[in-house]
């Protein structure tokens, strides 16, 4: 799994909530991922976009020692969400203290749900959208997924119902309440459900 580019002091720092020092006036780049870290996704906002994975990067630029370039790549070239959250990283970034920033948006490698946090993951059963399959092997994973281009080819797919853990469950549509996700129903509780679709 592909992890946002952060020193390992910083990434320990992020983890335990503890913003390391600022570096002469501008903050921290640690500083700045918990601020990120508090940016929600707009679609689900139970889980960051930092714990989406959608920020790739953060750094101070070498030339321009006030710029912060940040990274980031959103979960489908056509998400309708991706001005928002770049508007709010944004927000966040000047509101901790950044005062020039420049967005890069970097579509290869696209965004996969590989990168998801273990936390999002979490986040999302406990809101009621099953996650994806975080164990998926490499050969699976490099596959191309054909699955939406015919009901002939689609694979079966065991998604577990976030509500009661079953997996006796149906899949209604190929888009939920947004097109990252499924429309499933829980043969045992009945309960309809979105499935974070994998990518």
């Amino acid at each position: 799994m592909s992890v946002p580019t952060v020193a390992t002091g910083d990434r320990a720092a992020a983890a335990t909530g503890a913003v390391p020092a600022a570096t002469g006036s501008r903050p921290s780049i640690g500083a700045l991922w918990l601020a990120l870290g508090a940016v929600p996704d707009p679609e689900v906002p139970v889980v960051s976009v930092v714990e989406l994975g959608i920020v790739r990067g953060i750094e101070w630029d070498a030339a321009d020692p006030a710029t912060l370039t940040v990274a980031v790549t959103p979960t489908y070239s056509g998400c309708p969400a991706t001005e928002l959250i770049t508007t709010s990283i944004r927000e966040a970034l000047a509101a901790a203290g950044v005062a020039r920033i420049r967005m890069e948006t970097r579509l290869s490698p696209p965004w996969t749900t590989d990168w998801m946090a273990p936390e999002a993951r979490r986040k999302l059963r406990d809101f009621g959208i099953a996650p994806p399959d975080g164990q998926r092997s490499p050969a699976v994973a490099a596959r191309v997924d054909v699955a939406g281009i015919s009901p002939l080819r689609r694979t079966a797919v065991a998604v577990a119902c976030p509500r009661c853990g079953s997996l006796e469950t149906k899949l209604l549509s190929q888009f939920g309440s947004t097109a990252c996700k499924a429309q499933y129903r829980c043969l045992d509780c009945l309960e309809p459900f979105d499935y974070f679709k994998p990518h």
